[in-house]
């Protein structure tokens, strides 16, 4: 691991998202929870927040860090794109702390871990899911300071 004890610790916030894409069927079973596993996006969320918890855990060289802060939230897109994978289930992680290293690997581990939640959900709906555009949007802290992605 690199050393950080040197760092003076500051307030670190990573902000990442990612996506589900599926067929229309599928994110109409997830919207009137009739997903045999349970209720897709409660399960989601708190297996995202678990990731982000768990990030040093399952990343070799991370380091562990004291969150202060973890949120999940989705949003629901219906038709958005071509078919047949038309709907999607969007996500995004906010994950903050008082350290000396930034929780960027902690806000993509909950967005990732969301992800694997819903396709695992929801595979014996559909098998043609797809995870994709995971990624860092923002961050706060450090020696860097602010950065967002661009639009």
């Amino acid at each position: 691991m690199v050393d950080v004890s040197a760092k003076q610790p500051t307030i670190r916030l990573a902000i990442a998202r990612g996506r589900v894409r599926m067929n229309h069927e599928t994110l109409t079973q997830i919207k009137q929870d009739q997903i045999k596993k349970g209720n897709v996006l409660a399960v989601a969320q708190v297996a995202g927040i678990m990731g982000a918890k768990s990030c040093s855990q399952i990343i070799p060289l991370c380091h562990p860090i004291s969150i202060s802060k973890v949120t999940v939230s989705f949003a629901l897109q219906e038709g958005v794109y071509p078919e047949p994978l038309s709907c999607a289930v969007d996500i995004e992680s906010q994950v903050k702390c008082k350290g000396e290293t930034g929780v960027e690997m902690e806000a993509l581990s909950a967005v990732s871990i969301a992800a694997l939640t819903v396709f695992d959900m929801c595979k014996a709906v559909s098998k043609d899911m797809r995870i994709e555009n995971v990624r860092v949007v923002e961050k706060l802290g450090g020696k860097s300071g602010h950065w967002k992605e661009s639009e």
